[in-house]
């Protein structure tokens, strides 16, 4: 057992105070993590109750200000608000001069780089895009899943560095995007991430449909296997009626969903349709199985009657 004395993170240069402007989920846990390296958060800005509660759970005894005040404390300051909300914001804070030379300024929006800071720049500030790729709660337990998880990280070549420091700082994995391929980056997680809490809601409902009694113990393991065979494995791992050609099977799945979730019938055709691709291509697929099941796939998508051919079925 190591019992030399461990370094306190306070005592470490290079200690920054950290201010949070827009108190949602990713904020106050990103800012949490950065004291855990030793770093000060001073000030955050928070509107709502909801808001102003998790930035008293996160981060208890740091003062909740207006958002120039919170740059005027600040050496590194956390921009954690919606995506659309993110260019007026750093507009407005240049342009009154909240912005300081050499401050270091860091959004964690997915879809932008680093341009979206420009004005902020332009006012001498420092800019960064730190991504985590990450799903928050809005709790404590944020900060413990940032251990580990990838950050997209986008700013100029020469804050690059100190860019993938702040990432290593908080236990996390740099993984460096080019500007233009931001919002392509954004998109695939968005694909794989928030596409999946849906699938998994609606295959939960319809469990509990069928009379499963523990629908999350049923699905726990078999999407954990499922998850873990794909990121092994890609296109290998597909599996089920539509890999195998059971045109049969889905078609009843088809008619069951109309009767029962027909809500559902659209994203199963949309899905199944992309599953078929891929297995075809990937020899998965036998070509003469193919063409039977791709006609029950193009069939009627809703309880309206449009066709399974009408572009809003792949959206």
């Amino acid at each position: 057992m190591n019992t030399t004395p461990q370094p306190d993170p306070r005592d470490r240069p290079a200690r920054l105070t950290v201010g949070v402007v827009g108190a949602g989920r990713v904020g106050p846990a990103l800012a949490a993590s950065l004291q855990l390296a030793g770093h000060r958060p001073v000030a955050v800005s928070a509107v709502s109750d909801a808001s102003r509660r998790r930035a008293g759970q996160m981060l208890p005894d740091v003062p909740v200000v207006p958002p120039a005040e919170v740059l005027e404390r600040s050496e590194l300051v956390l921009l954690t608000v919606p995506d659309d909300a993110l260019p007026e914001l750093v507009a407005g804070l240049a342009e009154t001069g909240a912005v300081r030379p050499g401050q270091l300024l860091v959004h964690t929006s997915g879809r932008y780089g680093a341009k979206v800071l420009d004005p902020a720049l332009r006012a001498g500030a420092l800019p960064l895009a730190l991504h985590p790729a990450m799903t928050f709660t809005g709790t404590p337990v944020d900060v413990q899943r940032l251990a580990g998880c990838s950050f997209g990280v986008t700013a100029p070549d020469e804050l690059r560095l100190a860019a993938e420091a702040l990432v290593i700082e908080m236990g996390s994995e740099p993984e460096w995007i080019a500007e233009e391929n931001r919002p392509l980056y954004h998109a695939a997680l968005a694909l794989g991430a928030n596409h999946l809490v849906t699938l998994v809601a609606q295959s939960l409902e319809l469990l509990r449909t069928a009379g499963v009694g523990a629908p999350d113990r049923m699905l726990g393991p078999l999407l954990g296997a499922a998850l873990d065979n794909a990121l092994r494995s890609g296109d290998a791992a597909l599996t089920g009626p539509v890999a195998r050609g059971d045109a049969g099977t889905v078609a009843a799945h088809v008619a069951e969903l109309r009767r029962h979730a027909p809500g559902t019938v659209a994203g199963y055709l949309a899905m199944a349709r992309a599953t078929a691709d891929r297995a075809l291509a990937h020899g998965l697929l036998k070509p003469e199985l193919a063409e039977p099941l791709l006609g029950v796939l193009a069939g009627p998508s809703d309880a309206a009657g449009g066709t399974g051919d009408t572009p809003g079925d792949t959206t």
